[in-house]
């Protein structure tokens, strides 16, 4: 950062605004925040930040623009009012959203004159500001490249994934699918294991273990779909086939709704009768591919 610290403002104060505001303050930037509610602006004016009543006076305060509002129209709604003022400064989306939204907004951020990133926290906001809290970010690399060091105020582990304005939305769905699929998964298990009369909390250290499996795999599975060779399988389709009557017993026994299984269930066997019940069960990509509409 050296003896000149970027100004930073910081548009958004829920959670994981109010994190990334907090983290540029602690880090020693100048730093300007404005929400729609101002109340939410007062940990940190007692922080050191500086509070905007008006967005366009927020905008105006700082090269660099952070959003964090709920989705990409959120933001371009918000910023309406201060678009004028967008021009020659750097904006930078950290906000839930599609890849069409995240180019929506790119082209209406260029069309008022500002240098545009859209980036992605991949943490909660208690990590924000973690040597080890991973952000990515997608478009304008000069506009990275300028504030990379600003931006690792957010966290040590910061990544840009390349000039296309969209990736850092895609990347953020691909990796986000993975969530409430295995958050349901633990939960079904705790209503389970409470059904028995036993503590949710006695499983966390063998779930714990099954997750860490889950990540050492994942660079095989990945190896298996890009070459596009199931053949070698260490789990096969049918094995998990051959698990769904489990499933279906531990519902009953334990009074527990494993209903939501219903569509994997269903991708499993659609992924059999299409030929791959002695594939990897890394197989289930190509089954979810839909087939190309013609133009």
């Amino acid at each position: 950062m050296g003896d000149h610290p970027t100004p930073v403002t910081v548009l958004g104060l829920g959670a994981m605004g109010a994190a990334l505001a907090e983290a540029f303050v602690r880090a020693g930037h100048p730093t300007t925040v404005w929400n729609r509610t101002p109340t939410k602006a007062a940990p940190l004016i007692a922080m050191g930040a500086a509070h905007a009543e008006a967005i366009n006076d927020a905008v105006a305060a700082s090269p660099l623009v952070i959003t964090c509002l709920t989705a990409f129209e959120d933001t371009r709604l918000a910023l309406e009012p201060a678009a004028a003022s967008l021009r020659g400064r750097a904006l930078v989306t950290l906000n839930s959203g599609s890849p069409a939204g995240a180019r929506d907004t790119a082209a209406w951020a260029t069309d008022h004159g500002a240098r545009f990133l859209a980036g992605a926290v991949k943490n909660v906001p208690s990590a924000v500001g973690a040597h080890d809290t991973l952000l990515y970010y997608s478009g304008d690399k000069t506009v990275f490249e300028e504030f990379e060091t600003t931006l690792k105020a957010l966290g040590g582990d910061t990544v840009h994934l390349g000039d296309e304005t969209d990736l850092a939305a895609l990347y953020e769905m691909a990796v986000g699918a993975l969530l409430l699929p295995a958050l349901v998964g633990f939960f079904q298990g705790a209503a389970a294991i409470q059904a028995r009369g036993l503590q949710v909390s006695s499983m966390v250290r063998f779930t714990g273990k099954w997750l860490e499996m889950i990540n050492d795999l994942l660079p095989v599975y990945a190896q298996e779909i890009d070459s596009g060779d199931y053949t070698d399988a260490a789990s096969s389709v049918n094995l998990f086939l051959a698990g769904i009557p489990y499933d279906e017993d531990l519902g009953k026994e334990t009074n527990v709704d494993t209903s939501w299984l219903a569509p994997l269930h269903h991708l499993v066997r659609r992924a059999a009768e299409a030929g791959h019940g002695d594939h990897s069960i890394s197989a289930l990509t190509e089954v979810l591919k839909k087939p190309e509409q013609p133009a």
